[in-house]
């Protein structure tokens, strides 16, 4: 027992060693988040999340990052509520304890997508129809994470005038790859047939006609409906940049390029108002309009980024770079001279096997209990299944490698994978 006790607390990182590790990895100062929301509303179903003021390490201002997030609900407003309200926790709780600043955002991917399946799992549990998009967007000194489901969008206007898509649009209509996936899984996708037989409207996923082919909530549509996100994580340049993140009433008037333009060259506050009033002067107010605009600036600039030169260099232009651990180093003098983006990670699976990755060493835990990947709650060696193991029933051919979830975890990835029927539990 005394033994097991001292091994536990050999893997406890003491407040201190954590800070001093947030004073090393601060190889670059931190820019400043400045940033403006505003919207107009037809619903009363679009809510916003604004923090500027999370902590990774509780009681360090060095560990301080700033969250942005949007919830487009449909079908009422519950889901988008219950989603602002739980979700940042449900993230957060996932994330390892005694992380550094670099370890923390290489784990951020993976709690991502448990925080999000753990937010919907709750949800459904109240029985409520409701549902909703979520466009969350965690900005930590220059590197920007962007998880989502849906239609909302985070579009990234880099300081070098490249614009680019942070998100995929989880539309039924644009997505071929979503609605084989749906399609796979037991649903069945078609557009709204009225009388005569003629088709209308967008394509819609049935049972429930939902537009989407993922979001947190919508129970009654079936669990092929995944609120598993896309997440797209870059770096940016010492030069900075803005983020323009909006419901689809501001995407079903403007393009991605059009509404960055729109607003270039005003701080945050004026250009968020200033997207929303392009949008309602195209489209009218059709649907909820909201926008956030966060821009991202050097310390030493007050001012927003000003509009970029007619005539550019394409060195210039906004390029990816996908990101390697031996060369991380050695990139990033080059990255920050050109202004390129670097690509840290993108992963667009609704498979919960590939998105939570392995983890060989979960079943050599000091203490008696393993944790489930996505609940977080604790469980029994004898009570995890494998999330790579096959259906329920067989035995996984490796059962002892993590991550692991617990029985109702593992029967709602079976039911998104149509494995078993959406609702559907074993006793």
């Amino acid at each position: 027992m005394a033994s097991e006790t001292r091994r536990h607390h050999h893997n406890l990182v003491p407040l201190a060693a954590l800070i001093s590790r947030e004073v090393r990895s601060e190889k670059m100062e931190k820019p400043n988040v400045k940033y403006g929301y505003a919207a107009q509303s037809r619903k009363g179903e679009d809510y916003y999340l604004v923090k500027t003021d999370c902590q990774r390490v509780p009681g360090n201002s060095l560990s301080t990052f700033s969250v942005f997030a949007i919830f487009d609900g449909h079908n009422g407003n519950a889901a988008a509520i219950f989603t602002k309200e739980n979700l940042l926790n449900h993230v957060m709780g996932a994330i390892p304890r005694g992380l550094g600043r670099g370890e923390w955002l290489q784990a951020l991917p993976r709690a991502l997508v448990s925080g999000f399946v753990k937010t919907d799992k709750e949800f459904q549990s109240r029985g409520e129809t409701s549902g909703t998009t979520v466009t969350f967007v965690i900005i930590d000194g220059w590197t920007v994470t962007v998880a989502s489901v849906g239609d909302s969008r985070c579009v990234l206007d880099a300081q070098g005038g490249g614009v680019s898509d942070l998100t995929v649009d989880h539309r039924l209509e644009d997505n071929v790859e979503e609605r084989e996936r749906v399609t796979a899984s037991g649903g069945e996708v078609g557009r709204l047939s009225i009388v005569g037989g003629v088709e209308v409207g967008p394509l819609r996923c049935w049972p429930g006609g939902l537009c989407l082919s993922r979001s947190i909530g919508d129970m009654d549509v079936g669990e092929f409906i995944v609120p598993i996100p896309y997440v797209k994580q870059v770096k940016l340049s010492s030069a900075g940049g803005r983020l323009i993140i909006a419901s689809d009433g501001i995407w079903d008037a403007l393009s991605s390029e059009m509404a960055a333009k729109s607003c270039r060259g005003l701080p945050a506050e004026l250009a968020s108002r200033q997207v929303v009033k392009e949008a309602l002067k195209t489209r009218g107010l059709k649907d909820d309009t909201t926008c956030i605009v966060v821009d991202i600036i050097p310390p030493d600039n007050s001012l927003p980024p000003p509009p970029p030169l007619k005539k550019q260099s394409k060195l210039r232009s906004l390029i990816f770079r996908k990101w390697s651990h031996d060369s991380t180093k050695k990139l990033a003098k080059k990255l920050s001279a050109v202004d390129i983006v670097e690509e840290l990670f993108e992963e667009g699976s609704a498979m919960l096997a590939e998105r939570l990755g392995s983890d060989t060493t979960a079943g050599q835990s000091t203490s008696s209990l393993f944790t489930c990947a996505v609940c977080q709650v604790d469980l029994a060696p004898s009570e995890g299944i494998s999330v790579h193991a096959g259906s329920i029933f067989s035995t996984s051919s490796k059962p002892w490698q993590g991550p692991f979830l617990c029985m109702d975890c593992r029967n709602k990835k079976d039911a998104m994978e149509g494995k078993r029927p959406s609702g559907v539990k074993v006793v």
